[in-house]
């Protein structure tokens, strides 16, 4: 809203010439328009209606809209690009996380929970 109100003054005629002029406007606005879907589901009773595996599979959207935010970022940025690479350094550690956790799971514990084995 904040670039639609003070960058564009409400003209949304001229948003869309300008988002594809220029790159970072089209990178925020995916990452903006990724999230719209999210925030409208992400209350407990749309949780229920779609149903947890319907709900996880859009939720992933974030991971899309997380990277395209890093990017945007990173392109807004003109001199000093520490910053968009130290947020883009953390989300890629983050998501190798998550790909690790998936790939290879941990080893199941043993049963009657103990961690060690008793002979």
């Amino acid at each position: 809203m904040t670039y639609v109100w003070f960058d564009r003054g409400f003209n949304l005629r001229t948003v869309p010439g300008d988002v594809v002029k220029r790159p970072f406007i089209t990178f925020g606005m995916t990452a903006f328009l990724l999230m719209v879907p999210l925030a409208l589901t992400s209350t407990n009773k749309m949780v229920k209606r779609l149903g947890g595996k319907r709900w996880s599979k859009l939720h992933r959207l974030v991971y899309l809209a997380a990277i395209a935010g890093v990017v945007h970022y990173w392109m807004l940025v003109k001199s000093d690009i520490r910053l968009p690479l130290t947020f883009g350094f953390v989300l890629l550690l983050l998501l190798s996380h998550r790909l690790f956790v998936k790939y290879f799971p941990s080893q199941p514990p043993l049963p009657g929970g103990s961690l060690f084995r008793r002979d």
